[in-house]
C-alpha cells in the first residue's frame, strides 16, 4: 500500500493490484473480528486506519488535474450533452411554449404588459429607451453581477429538479413568459431591433445554458419519478450524477455570456456586429456540443481494481 501511495494506483503492476485487493479483504475481515473483542480496541483502531487509507486509494477519484478538467470539457461533456439531449429539448419546448403564450397575452391585452413588467419598465420602453443603458457606465461591476445572477438562476433551475420537476418547469415557464412579454412590449413600441441586438450576442450562450440547466433538472425528476427496473434511490443517484456533469458544463458558457452581456451587448456597437458575434458563438457552440470524443481506452486500472476487490 505504501508503494501505491507513493506511485499512485495506476503505476502498480497487475500482480501488485491483486495483492493490494487481497490484503484489503484480509484487513477488512480481521477488523470485523477484532471489533468483537473489547480488549483489542487499540488494534482495531490501527486496522481501521490502515483500511481507511486503502479504501481511499481504491475508491476515491483521482486527484484533480488540468488534464482531467480539459478532458471533461473537451471530450466527456459533449457526450453527456448528447446523451441527455431529450431532457434539454423538453426544457427548450417548455420555454418556447411559455414565450409564445407571453406574446399572445401581450398582444391580446395591452394592460397586461404594464401589470407584468411594472410601470417603470414600461415607461422606459414607451420612451424608446433601453433599460440596460445603465450597464454601460459600470461595465465590470455589471458583468460580475450578471454572471453571478445567471449562474444562480441556472443552478436553481437544476436543483429544483428534486421537487419532481415542478420547480424546474416553473423556472422554465417564468423565463419563457418573461422573454415573450418583453419581446412583445418592445415590438409594440418599434424597439425590436434594440432588444434583439442586445440579447443576441450573449443570448447565443446564455439561453442554451438555461435550456441545459432545465434539462439537468428534468433529468433528476425523471430519475426520481421513473426509476424503471432500478431501485428509486439508485436511479436518482445515477440521474443526479449525469445532471451534475451537465450543469458543470454550463459554467464556461455563462462566464463568456456574462462578459459579453456586461461589455458588448449594451455598447453602441453596430447591431450587425452584435448579430455576427451571436452567429459565431452559436456556431462554435453547436460544433463543440456535436463533437465526437476519441475512443476510450480498452481498460481502466482503477476499474479493474474495483472489480477485483468486489469479488
Amino acid at each position: 500500500m505504501e508503494a501505491s501511495r507513493q506511485r499512485s494506483i495506476s503505476a502498480l503492476r497487475p500482480e501488485e493490484l491483486q495483492e493490494l485487493a487481497l490484503l484489503y479483504r484480509q484487513v477488512a475481515s480481521d477488523l470485523s473480528t477484532v471489533r468483537e473483542d473489547p480488549a483489542s480496541t487499540q488494534l482495531a483502531t490501527y486496522l481501521n486506519r490502515i483500511l481507511g487509507r486503502a479504501h481511499n486509494l481504491i475508491y476515491m477519484g483521482r486527484k484533480a488535474s488540468t488534464r482531467g478538467i480539459w478532458n471533461f470539457y473537451w471530450n466527456v461533456y459533449p457526450a453527456v450533452f448528447r446523451e441527455t439531449f431529450s431532457d434539454t429539448f423538453a426544457a427548450f419546448t417548455i420555454f418556447l411554449a411559455a414565450a409564445a403564450v407571453g406574446v399572445l397575452l401581450s398582444i391580446a391585452d395591452a394592460s397586461f404588459l404594464r401589470h407584468f413588467l411594472g410601470p417603470q419598465m414600461m415607461d422606459t420602453i414607451e420612451q424608446h429607451k433601453m433599460w440596460t443603458d445603465s450597464i454601460v457606465s459600470v461595465k465590470p461591476a455589471a458583468s460580475s453581477a450578471i454572471l453571478t445572477n445567471n449562474i444562480s438562476v441556472c443552478f436553481a433551475t437544476f436543483a429544483l429538479g428534486i421537487t419532481a420537476g415542478i420547480g424546474t418547469i416553473y423556472m422554465m415557464l417564468l423565463n419563457g413568459l418573461l422573454i415573450g412579454i418583453i419581446g412583445a412590449a418592445c415590438w409594440r413600441e418599434g424597439m425590436s431591433l434594440s432588444l434583439w441586438s442586445f440579447v443576441a450576442a450573449h443570448g447565443s450562450l446564455e439561453l442554451p445554458a438555461i435550456f441545459i440547466s432545465g434539462g439537468a433538472g428534468i433529468g433528476i425528476a425523471r430519475g426520481l419519478l421513473f426509476p424503471g427496473q432500478l431501485p428509486r434511490r439508485l436511479s436518482l443517484v445515477l440521474a443526479g450524477s449525469r445532471s451534475v456533469r451537465l450543469i458543470l458544463g454550463t459554467v464556461p458558457m455563462l462566464i463568456v455570456a456574462g462578459l459579453v452581456e456586461g461589455f458588448i451587448s449594451p455598447s453602441p456597437v453596430s447591431p450587425v456586429l452584435k448579430f455576427s458575434l451571436a452567429a459565431v458563438l452559436g456556431i462554435l457552440l453547436v460544433l463543440y456540443l456535436s463533437k465526437r470524443p476519441p475512443k476510450p481506452a480498452v481498460s481502466s486500472t482503477r476499474a479493474s481494481l474495483n472489480t477485483i476487490v468486489a469479488k
